[in-house]
């Protein structure tokens, strides 16, 4: 019989002396299923030195077989290995686990040259070698079985004949979802399970029910049973907390064995979660999803709390929910009128993270499908993990050798065009882009670890030279890179011509939208992972090489335009900004599709710019009327949020209304605001990354002078821990006087002083100095100050 499932999972066991792959899934009946397929058998390959006799050395190394996991095979395959034809043996063993032992014993024998793909690990193994896509619909050949002891499935079935992927990625109407976060009670500072009870557990699942588990007091064994209870019954697809891989899973599974609880949260009898390798929390049968994760991936947002996260993405407003300090957490504990905040805090937290997986999670399922790594393992994977896996599928079915991953010295190289801005106010400007700039270079010359001539001949009618560093790429035949590239862009094309079919607010086009955006991130991601010491395909030549034809591209690109007339006021790595004039962008658009190859588009348009001295850094006001600051603090983690507030008034004034005189009463408005203390403290916290261990700095800077004072109180502080602190009036220096936020409640005992000279005053500075306006100026009253030129005035005087 046949069976249609989406696939959730696979792992494997071994039964007896024999490996089962099990894939979780959901039918299109919605059951839930569990697929055992008894038939696959773990290998590896070795590549033979030139000069070798295959049957020879198939011999040496069928004599290495240990009864426990016998070699059972060694054939000869033909294949390839950075783009050159191999002679290769692939050797099959029985037991998963026996392969890197094996690995080890193979690689002594005489005539060996490499060990290859013993590192894969066996159940993705399995994935790759069907073409599988977790979050996806396969069909497969089955027979059903009775059901194992211990599996929380309503069947289980023996995979019996092929096995395939229907190509198909829409979620199955009833997967289930479930929110789910924990508050734990401490007076030390830092919760430890060892001896800190968890007080709530707050869950919500996708029909919007919202349920609370309190602890008796302080004795939590009944709050972790109802939780775990409450799991089973519900029995989720998809679990999301957030940070929850970090703190709430490592949390439970401790406190739940110091008081005697099987966190039995899995749909297997017996096992619980378990830590796996990207650092996820592996919950088997299940998918865990730690939002956190892709939350990180966002520059914009510098403080990665959930309420900061959830605000910035709409989900909900901090000033709409409750709020208390972690350190208040007793205090309100211990007073029974007011355990109901508490409660209303994790409710808060659980309807964040639940908004926060209708954001998130859409994107991670494509990314899980596209890349075909797990969705639980694809969020804790970096952006070369998640590369690597798409490119180790399209290099089996290539043929191609996968290389090992080996640890590599990082060697840097010349970046990208960054040109000196052109400073001040500009209006009516266009951002031209290169569509996926890089990509296309590599394409183009076609550059990749398999074409580069390193030591041959370099000829310049057969091989494509980068300028400046001269690092050589045979053109014929296409290497792995230009066809995995070339499919990915023109997969992203069809996907975008397809999405057209579709109203915006339908299911296909959101899917396929997600689908083309994890595509173009694989894609642009290609040339950095070349370039990435652990990459399987490392190569810093080729990474090199690509910047080199992009700088060489992008001075081309912007001399033509200046040949044209159209004046250029930066250029950034893949774009540039010139004075808009549709004949003549029009005109440079068709010189780069034609006579470069590439492809080039307006990508905004600011009704006016501004710009500093410095690269990087600008503010524009696009033709929808919003602003878009680059650069500045407004977009720094490192200054107080009053400073970027201050910063993105004064850009706004300056671009929507033109009034200089505007900016510097607004700035004065805060000045005097600081002052008075009426500014709230979470506005004047400075948030700081420890790049080592407190006690290791020799300088005492004001977050490391705090981060010591939250040790002091008992709170646990790592290596990248981001520090928020707030100084304080009083005498000393300032890092004597950084106080950790959470220990400061009153505004008034904020150094004002400090703020003004130190953060507002700055901030605004970074703008308005272009202007002419002095720091005594903005710490003027308004009866103070005398009149200030308009911006229209300043603008002209400037042209004059």
């Amino acid at each position: 019989m046949k069976i249609e499932f989406y696939m959730l999972d696979d792992t494997y066991e071994v039964v007896g002396n024999e490996p089962h792959v099990l894939i979780y899934g959901v039918t299109r009946d919605g059951r839930r299923v569990v697929l055992r397929d008894r038939r696959f058998r773990p290998y590896f390959y070795v590549v033979l030195s030139p000069d070798a006799d295959p049957d020879t050395v198939a011999k040496k190394i069928k004599a290495l077989s240990e009864t426990s996991s016998p070699i059972i095979d060694v054939s000869v395959v033909d294949k390839k290995y950075f783009g050159r034809p191999v002679k290769a043996l692939k050797v099959t063993t029985v037991i998963p686990e026996s392969v890197r032992r094996y690995r080890e014993k193979v690689k002594g024998v005489q005539g060996v040259a490499y060990v290859l793909e013993a590192d894969i690990r066996f159940s993705l193994r399995y994935v790759l070698d069907h073409g599988l896509r977790p979050c996806g619909w396969h069909v497969a050949e089955v027979t059903e079985i009775p059901k194992k002891p211990g599996l929380r499935v309503d069947a289980e079935y023996e995979v019996t004949g092929p096995i395939e992927s229907l190509e198909d990625s829409t979620p199955p109407r009833d997967l289930r979802i479930l929110a789910f976060d924990i508050e734990t009670y401490t007076k030390t500072g830092s919760p430890k399970p060892s001896q800190d009870p968890v007080i709530i557990i707050g869950v919500m699942n996708d029909k919007g029910e919202l349920r609370s588990f309190t602890s008796d007091g302080l004795d939590d064994k009944k709050v972790i049973q109802e939780f775990v209870k409450y799991v089973q019954e519900y029995d989720p697809d998809i679990i999301v907390g957030y940070n929850s891989d970090a703190f709430d899973w490592p949390y439970l599974l401790e406190r739940a064995k110091r008081v005697g609880v099987k966190l039995e949260v899995t749909r297997r009898l017996g096992v619980e979660p378990q830590t796996s390798t990207y650092g996820h929390v592996s919950i088997q049968g299940r998918l865990n999803v730690d939002l956190y994760r892709f939350a990180e991936e966002i520059p914009e947002i510098k403080v990665k709390s959930l309420d900061v996260v959830a605000e910035y993405l709409g989900v909900m407003k901090r000033s709409e929910r409750t709020l208390v300090e972690y350190t208040d957490f007793p205090k309100y504990w211990d007073d029974p009128s007011k355990r109901g905040v508490l409660v209303k805090y994790n409710q808060d937290d659980v309807r964040s993270t639940m908004g926060l997986a209708e954001k998130f999670l859409p994107f991670a399922m494509q990314l899980s499908y596209v890349t075909r790594l797990p969705l639980d393992q694809v969020g804790a994977a970096s952006v070369g993990n998640r590369l690597e896996w798409f490119l180790m599928y399209e290099a089996m079915k290539a043929g191609e050798l996968i290389p090992n991953r080996e640890e590599k010295e990082a060697e840097p190289y010349k970046g990208a065009v960054v040109l000196q801005p052109v400073r001040g106010i500009h209006d009516n400007v266009a951002v031209l882009d290169f569509s996926s700039m890089y990509p296309n270079l590599m394409i183009k010359y076609n550059v990749g670890p398999d074409t580069i001539e390193r030591a041959g001949e370099c000829d310049v009618g057969t091989h494509n030279i980068a300028p400046e560093v001269g690092h050589c790429f045979r053109r014929e035949p296409p290497g792995f890179f230009k066809d995995v590239l070339t499919k990915l862009l023109e997969l992203r094309k069809s996907i975008r011509s397809e999405m057209k079919k579709y109203k915006p607010d339908t299911v296909e086009y959101r899917i396929l939208d997600e689908r083309q955006r994890a595509i173009k991130i694989l894609a642009n991601a290609t040339y950095g992972y070349m370039g990435w010491v652990g990459a399987r395909w490392y190569c810093r030549e080729c990474a090199e090489a690509v910047t080199a034809w992009g700088r060489a591209t992008i001075t081309n690109v912007i001399k033509y335009a200046e040949g044209l007339g159209l004046k250029v006021i930066y250029g950034d790595t893949d774009s540039i900004f010139v004075k808009y004039d549709k004949e003549k962008v029009d005109k440079l658009i068709k010189y780069v599709e034609e006579e470069l190859g590439l492809e080039i588009k307006i990508d905004k348009l600011y009704t006016r710019v501004f710009f500093t001295e410095a690269k990087k850094r600008y503010a524009g006001l696009l033709e929808d009327g919003r602003v878009d600051i680059v650069g500045f603090e407004a977009v720094r983690g490192d200054w107080a949020e009053i400073a970027k507030e201050v910063q993105e008034e004064i850009t706004e004034i300056l671009l929507k209304d033109g009034d200089l005189n505007k900016a510097i009463e607004y700035v004065r408005s805060v000045v005097s605001q600081v002052k008075s203390g009426s500014v709230p403290v979470e506005k004047l916290v400075i948030w700081k990354t420890l790049t080592k261990r407190p006690e290791e700095y020799s300088a005492e800077a004001p977050h490391v002078s705090a981060a010591r004072k939250l040790m002091k109180r008992g709170v646990r502080v790592d290596i990248n821990d981001k520090i928020g602190y707030v100084v304080v009036k009083g005498a000393g220096k300032i890092s004597d006087r950084a106080e950790p936020y959470i220990f400061v409640k009153d505004p008034k005992s904020v150094d004002d002083a400090y703020y003004v000279d130190h953060q507002i005053i700055p901030a605004a500075m970074r703008i308005l100095e272009y202007f002419g306006v002095s720091e005594a100026q903005l710490k003027k009253t308004s009866q103070q100050a005398p009149s200030q030129k308009s911006l229209l005035d300043f603008l002209k005087q400037k042209k004059n």
